[in-house]
């Protein structure tokens, strides 16, 4: 079998497997994090004399539900304890072995874009796998060297909000649109990951040992844990956006794609904190405050606009396109169908031809082209998704051709 055929289904598997652990992982996440954020302390004396800290009455799916939070360890250790650790892990290996097959195997077209760095394709590959190594290092030294101080949330938050900025802006400046986005997000989600390698699980194994050995468990490692955890639930959303962003090429090939890639993470980190911030205030019985989920949406809003193509912006682009797009394609664009031909052939036919068919589409005839118009529109137009990664430098005039052509077809 063809390799590109085979190729489609690692990629489709690997994602479909992404996508599930990734769901575990963040529902239980989530769930965790509300349910810290929601317990209250008990007033049962039966509870208190075993050292319950906290409980929630809950009712879903037909039953009752009563969970207890323990001031650092139960004094007796149960025999069974359910370790929530591999939704975590098989996130990542799913994630890294996709990003493998979707980038890395294919780094020259889908990871380098000549026109932001010219570099060879192992150099990319190399900087992109030591820049997840980079972040986790420095991340985790940020957490370390403030993490006794007494504004330790503030000051670390604002140190690790900074360093994200400034990867972002290193990052978008040396890959394609859609590959800095997806590193981005993968040094944050490889982050995300190595706090639970690293510090929360052996935390809670090292607790789990003292307990055995009839010790008192030291409460810095449920602190050290409760952090980390808590920079795993604002990094949530910005990851996400990161990821889903591949599929949007106006998005990450936007001009200056750095600024939005990070306003973007920031609205997602502030709508994450009103839910938390929700959840503490009902249990303080307070009336929650949904500010900082309206500030995040905001940004979105401006975001949007700012992006918006302009009328004015689109008719110079069409007008240019009839006088340019002679040095462009090998047609006058006054012929549009011609036009859209020569476009077609200098720009598609590479991958869309009758021996290649990528995603099972040719365009080497006009009947195809005329077939596959509304697929064409939406691909280079409105997506901005092909060619991938531009590969074949289709210009902007061009796609105006393409919508002129389209719009006056319909």
């Amino acid at each position: 079998m063809d390799l590109s055929y085979l190729m489609e289904w690692a990629n489709l598997l690997l994602r479909w497997a992404h996508v599930i652990v990734v769901i575990a992982w963040i529902g239980s996440s989530f769930y965790f994090v509300f349910l810290d954020l929601s317990l209250k302390k008990p007033t049962a004396p039966e509870l208190l004399d075993k050292g319950v800290d906290g409980e929630l009455w809950a009712v879903h799916g037909g039953g009752f539900y009563h969970p207890q939070k323990y001031l650092v360890a139960p004094k007796t250790l149960p025999k069974h304890l359910h370790w929530f650790f591999w939704e975590s892990y098989s996130t990542w290996l799913t994630g890294m072995a996709l990003f493998t097959v979707s980038y890395l195997f294919r780094a020259d077209t889908f990871l380098i874009d000549k026109n932001v760095y010219q570099w060879s394709a192992s150099e990319a590959i190399i900087t992109s796998l030591m820049l997840l190594l980079f972040f986790w290092i420095v991340y985790d030294s940020i957490c370390r060297l403030f993490f006794k101080h007494p504004k330790s949330d503030l000051i670390v938050g604002v140190c690790i909000a900074l360093f994200v900025v400034a990867m972002s802006y290193l990052v978008c400046h040396l890959y394609s649109g859609r590959a800095a986005f997806l590193i981005v997000g993968a040094m944050m989600a490889t982050t995300m990951t190595a706090n639970v390698f690293f510090w929360i699980i052996p935390g809670q194994r090292t607790v789990v040992e003292q307990l055995k050995a009839g010790q008192a468990p030291d409460p810095v490692y449920g602190k050290r844990g409760k952090q980390r955890s808590v920079h795993n639930t604002y990094f949530t959303l910005p990851v996400l956006i990161a990821m889903l962003s591949n599929h949007y090429g106006w998005l990450s090939n936007a001009p200056q794609n750095w600024v939005v890639l990070c306003v973007m993470m920031l609205a997602g980190a502030l709508i994450r904190h009103s839910f938390v911030a929700r959840h503490q205030s009902l249990v303080a019985g307070k009336t929650p405050s949904w500010r900082h989920a309206w500030v995040g949406c905001l940004l979105i809003l401006a975001l949007a606009v700012w992006m918006a193509p302009s009328k004015t912006a689109n008719t110079q682009t069409v007008g240019a396109s009839k006088n340019a797009d002679t040095s462009s394609v090998s047609t006058p664009a006054s012929n549009a169908t011609t036009s859209i031909e020569s476009i077609i052939e200098t720009r598609c036919l590479a991958c869309h031809n009758d021996k290649l068919m990528q995603k099972n589409v040719a365009l080497h005839t006009p009947e195809l082209i005329k077939k596959n118009a509304q697929a064409i529109y939406q691909q280079t137009v409105v997506l901005k998704l092909m060619p991938f990664q531009n590969a074949t430098q289709i210009t902007e005039a061009e796609r105006a051709v393409i919508k002129a052509w389209f719009e006056k077809n319909q």
